[in-house]
């Protein structure tokens, strides 16, 4: 199987250090993108004790974006969890070949860097901690 996308090795690592860090609190989130010329998919920010409300501003209007997202979770009973958790972000109105271009290096994306729980996120208002909330836990 051919791949559209290589991923820069760097962030292989980075998001095998993210997956491994010890949270004590708040969300963090590695925010990621296709460089196109060099079809290569790579790291463009890293965010520390954001909100999700945050996260969600800082995802561009008209182009798709993986992120990588450990969410403080809170469970009914008082526990916290900081599932991983794989977003991808396709909004509306992006150009065609654009949307192909991150739909066909997702999957290939998602199974290189071991992330199995990936929501689908059109748009940014939608984020919010308690659609995060609900689909994890569905």
């Amino acid at each position: 199987m051919s791949n559209t996308c290589d991923i820069d090795p760097a962030l292989v690592k980075k998001i095998e250090d993210f997956r491994f860090a010890k949270r004590s609190q708040g969300n963090a989130a590695l925010i990621c993108k296709i460089d196109k010329n060099k079809l290569l998919i790579e790291e463009e920010e890293d965010e520390e004790n954001l909100s999700i409300e945050e996260l969600a501003e800082l995802l561009p209007e008209n182009t798709p974006r993986y992120v990588v997202l450990s969410f403080e979770l809170k469970h009914d009973d008082g526990r916290l969890s900081y599932p991983l958790v794989f977003l991808y972000y396709s909004p509306n109105g992006v150009k065609p070949e654009l949307n192909m271009l991150y739909a066909s290096a997702k999957t290939y994306f998602q199974n290189k860097v071991g992330l199995g729980k990936v929501l689908d996120l059109q748009d940014a208002d939608s984020l919010t901690d308690d659609w995060l909330r609900s689909k994890l836990l569905k």
